[in-house]
Order: structure tokens, then C-alpha cells, then sequence
């Protein structure tokens, strides 16, 4: 037996010395892991070795595919900042660059939620009211977007019912978060314009700016014109006065259909005229928001202000 064993140890060293090193040290892993280099174990013995798992990478070897591998490792969620330097804001938003934003943060020229700014490396929330002398700023581009709204849309950010918004119709638009400039209620159609320039869009919403607002209503029955001269005269509603810019037959089409007129942004506006006059709105349709139009733009379709679309609504 000592013979054999001796014999059998010397066959395997010669073959040990011919082979590269590489086979060389898986011959001698796979002699220490399953120590089978003598015939003489024990079958038991044999089962063991077997029943323990091979380890294909060990911290003393490294892993031939050159990749650290983890396992049961989940994949990492990249969270947007939420938070950004004041300068940066600043310059995000095409004032100036960074340094020079430095310089006017310290002479306090900015202002965060009402709250004058001089302290250097100040980090702002994305969410908070950021001035510049006076003025509001956003770091992101300005995006202005158009929509033909249908039906059964009600103007909203999101709604507790479930119900479909305007919000859905622009999802693709544009990367930025817009948002509705003023409202159209869930029946009523047309042009609605959505962006993410705050100082525009309370331009556009404020009264004293008289943004025109065309609309083309559809109503239950003729309107009388000894109605239609009353509209057009300035009354009272709900204990507002209401002033009306213009109403009209519409040319070509029968007594109930009317175009107005307004440049207030009061809640459900023209439906209420009418009702007030004992005349019920079947539909109503903005074709007209200050300068823009529902040309080449289908019911449903939104699409952006060309530039010089936005350079006309600055200059109200």
C-alpha cells in the first residue's frame, strides 16, 4: 500500500511539472478542495468533499471577468437634487455667471421667500420664491405651450376623483413642470395656454392687462337682441360689475350663436352672463386667447408659441 501510494504521488508530480502554471494551480486547488490525490479515502469520505460548494472566486483570486459582482444587490434609485446653490440659481436663469452672481448675492440684490440673501454657498430649494432686484427668476428655460382643449377635461394639476385633467394632454410637452394660465371648466373648449414663467402668467391672469379672450357660445335659444344690447352694457352680477368687450351675432349662422368678448378671468364667467339673462350655454369654445389661435391646431393637439408669439405677450 505504501508503494502504491508513493507511486501514485510521483505520477502526479511529473504531470504537475509539465502543465503551464495555470493549469498547475487549478490541479493543485482541485487537490486541496477535494483532497481525491490518493485513492485510499474513504468512500464517505469522497461524498463529503463533493457535498461542499465550490468557490469559483475567492478574495485571493480575482474575478477573471475584471467586474466587482454583488449579489442580491438591488439597483440604486438616482435622485434629483432638490437643493441648489443661490449663484448658481442665479445663473441657471441667464442673469449672469456664477462669480458675477456672487457679487451681487453679497450687495443684496437676491432675495429668498421674501428674505434678503448675502451669505456665500446659500442652497435654495427648487420649490422656494427666488428675486432678483425685485423681479421673480426660475433656472429652468422658459417653455410656453399651447392646447386645443376638448371636452371632459377639467383645468387642473391633478384631481382627488380620478378624473381626467388637462395636465394629461401636455404630459409630453416639455421636460419642465408648466402649469394652466388661468382655467377653462370641464364643457368648455379651446385655447389654453400653459407655462412655466410665472411673472408671464400672472401678467395674462391679472384684469388690468385686458387680455383678450374670444369666445364662440352656443346657446339653448335665440338670443334676443334687446338681450344682446344689455350684455353688452355694463351690469351687475353676484355684486361684481361686469364688463363685457364685445358680443355679436355670428355672421352666416342662426341667432344662437354668439361670439363674445371679455378680459375678465372671474370663475365660469360667460356661462353665468347668459344664465343671468335666462339663456342656457350648450357650448362654449375660446377661439381667441390675446393674440393667438386655434389655426392649424386640432381639437385635442397642443404645440409651442413660436418666439415671436412670446415677444408679443411680453409686450402687453
Amino acid at each position: 500500500m505504501t508503494a502504491k501510494k508513493n507511486s501514485s504521488g510521483g505520477r502526479h508530480a511529473k504531470k504537475s511539472t509539465s502543465r503551464t502554471n495555470k493549469t498547475e494551480g487549478k490541479q493543485k486547488s482541485f487537490d486541496r478542495n477535494n483532497k481525491i490525490s490518493s485513492r485510499t479515502n474513504s468512500s464517505n469520505d469522497e461524498k463529503k468533499s463533493f457535498d461542499k460548494p465550490k468557490k469559483f472566486f475567492s478574495k485571493s483570486k480575482p474575478n477573471p471577468y475584471g467586474k466587482h459582482i454583488r449579489k442580491d444587490s438591488p439597483k440604486q434609485r438616482i435622485e434629483e437634487p432638490t437643493e441648489i446653490r443661490l449663484n448658481k440659481y442665479i445663473a441657471n436663469s441667464g442673469i449672469c455667471s456664477r462669480r458675477e452672481a456672487d457679487t451681487y448675492i453679497q450687495s443684496g440684490s437676491a432675495t429668498v421667500n421674501g428674505k434678503v440673501i448675502t451669505e456665500m454657498g446659500y442652497k435654495v430649494q427648487l420649490d422656494d420664491e427666488v428675486r432678483f432686484d425685485g423681479s421673480l427668476i426660475n433656472p429652468e428655460p422658459k417653455r410656453y405651450v399651447l392646447l386645443n382643449k376638448p371636452k371632459n377635461f377639467i383645468t387642473t394639476m391633478d384631481d382627488e376623483r380620478g378624473r381626467d385633467t388637462v395636465m394629461s394632454l401636455v404630459a409630453k410637452a416639455a421636460k419642465e413642470r408648466i402649469y394652466p394660465v388661468g382655467r377653462l371648466d370641464r364643457q368648455t373648449t379651446g385655447l389654453l395656454l400653459f407655462t412655466n414663467d410665472g411673472e408671464m402668467a400672472k401678467k395674462l391672469t391679472h384684469p388690468k392687462h385686458n387680455v383678450r379672450k374670444l369666445y364662440h357660445a352656443s346657446l339653448d335659444k335665440k338670443l334676443d337682441q334687446r338681450d344682446l344690447q344689455k350684455i353688452g352694457e355694463n351690469f351687475m352680477l353676484e355684486g361684481k360689475m361686469v364688463y363685457v368687450d364685445a358680443i355679436s351675432y355670428i355672421d352666416g349662422q342662426p341667432k344662437s350663436e354668439i361670439g363674445i368678448e371679455i378680459h375678465s378671468g372671474r370663475n365660469r364667467i360667460v356661462r353665468k352672463i347668459f344664465a343671468h339673462f335666462g339663456y342656457k350655454v350648450v357650448k362654449l369654445d375660446r377661439v381667441l386667447f390675446s393674440e393667438l389661435t386655434k389655426k392649424n391646431l386640432p381639437r385635442g393637439n397642443w404645440r409651442h408659441l413660436t418666439q415671436q408669439e412670446v415677444n408679443n405677450l411680453k409686450m402687453l
